[in-house]
């Protein structure tokens, strides 16, 4: 294993000499503060209700009032709470960006009574509009408190993502199964099992989805404080997110299982999800780490779910990937949807700094799909989602309660610090 190691680093440092690792790094970090965060602040503040506003058209600009979500209003504080401690941007300015965001979950969108965060407010937040908690929505508010505390420094955001964690421990924790329950009530009763939760599966379902974002959640958790009992929740979730949500004739991974972790195959749940695959290699090495594991073990793993991706979801023609299709078939949403690409990029650029130099030939292309096809330069932000024609989809908007610009971030300034990390070594 040590001697496959060093073959592997050499491989790696030899590609970092390349015009592409050199060349990468300095150009996603242009269009990361010229592109991205020139689009999203100072607009998206929402200087009269508080949070952000989140209803941009195809060329950014605001419809007007809508309601909020908790998963883009927690991206959103995490956002501007990264960039401020990646030194990107005006400090001053992410960090009151991120307050903004901050107050507005903890007055507007947290339960009061039962805790927690609903799922959906009005444009004021003084209307719960979906009250109920889905661990989801939990997770990136967990993921915003703790990178919150860490960018800030702030002694009473980290209280708070100490009781979040406690709360979760305490409701939502499957003591028998391992991960979390994921779908409740307004106070944490389970509903009826022929309900549907707010992401399409029933309280009894476990999602791979959402136990990737909790590991996330977790591991910047664990930074922030470093509390023992989340280690082991963290390490609880690299199991899962490694082995019980892979189906392994495929070498992929399927999204809906039961309580006990078998895999339910039928409809929605047979199919394979790229960007969550290769997302996932990234999330794992990244938690790996946070939890001081080693990573070689890993790799051939994360090999086999890069390769599965790359015959069934590649664009051979174009380049990017495309968004699902049939677990070991290819391909039957053809449309290549912004997040998708982001953390595809990621997954590519981790995998060619820890395994293998090959890895960035597709990388390249990718950025060339993503400059050239996702990004629009006329009025900046990403497109949603680009069609099998190359063109933009119909109704395609910049900004809603599913979409800020979370993925687009972590895809641009973590690539560019993993080529950079390269480009030093060599």
């Amino acid at each position: 294993m040590r001697m496959l190691a060093a073959l592997l680093l050499a491989s790696a440092l030899a590609a970092a000499q390349t015009p592409e690792a050199r060349d990468l790094a300095p150009r996603l970090e242009r269009m990361l503060t010229d592109n991205i965060l020139k689009f999203w602040h100072p607009q998206t503040l929402d200087r009269e209700h508080g949070g952000y506003r989140l209803n941009h058209d195809e060329r950014g600009a605001w419809k007007g009032d809508a309601p909020k979500a908790l998963v883009t209003q927690a991206r959103m504080v995490w956002f501007f709470a990264r960039m401020a401690r990646a030194g990107y941007g005006d400090r001053k300015q992410m960090i009151e960006a991120a307050d903004h965001g901050y107050r507005f979950l903890m007055e507007r969108m947290r339960d009061p009574r039962h805790g927690g965060f609903y799922w959906r407010v009005d444009a004021t937040g003084l209307k719960p509009l979906a009250p109920k908690k889905h661990l989801y929505g939990q997770s990136f508010a967990l993921y915003a408190l703790s990178e919150f505390a860490m960018a800030s420094g702030r002694r009473d955001v980290r209280e708070e993502a100490v009781r979040l964690f406690e709360l979760l421990e305490e409701k939502a924790h499957d003591r028998q199964h391992g991960g979390y329950l994921e779908f409740f009530n307004e106070d944490w009763s389970l509903p009826p099992p022929e309900e549907r939760g707010y992401m399409s599966a029933g309280p009894g379902m476990k999602l791979m989805n959402t136990h990737l974002h909790l590991m996330e959640a977790m591991t910047s958790f664990y930074r922030a404080t470093g509390l023992p009992l989340a280690r082991e929740r963290l390490i609880e979730l690299i199991t899962i997110e490694g082995s019980a949500v892979v189906r392994r004739q495929w070498g992929a991974c399927s999204d809906r299982h039961l309580r006990d972790w078998t895999a339910v195959l039928d409809g929605p749940g047979g199919r394979a999800s790229y960007g969550h695959d290769l997302e996932n290699i990234w999330l794992l090495e990244d938690a790996l780490r946070a939890a001081g594991l080693p990573v070689e073990p890993w790799l051939e793993f994360f090999r086999q779910n890069f390769e599965y991706s790359m015959r069934y979801g590649w664009d051979a023609r174009d380049g990017g990937f495309w968004d699902w299709g049939p677990l070991g078939k290819p391909a039957e949403s053809r449309v290549k949807v912004w997040w998708v690409q982001a953390e595809c990029l990621y997954g590519l650029a981790r995998l060619a700094e820890e395994a293998d130099s090959t890895y960035l030939e597709p990388a390249a292309r990718l950025w060339e799909w993503i400059r050239t096809r996702q990004l629009d330069a006329q009025f900046g932000g990403w497109f949603e989602a680009i069609g099998d024609d190359g063109q933009p989809v119909d109704d395609c908007v910049k900004g809603h309660r599913w979409k800020a610009m979370y993925h687009e971030t972590r895809g641009l300034l973590y690539s560019a610090r993993s080529l950079r990390r390269m480009v030093a070594r060599a």
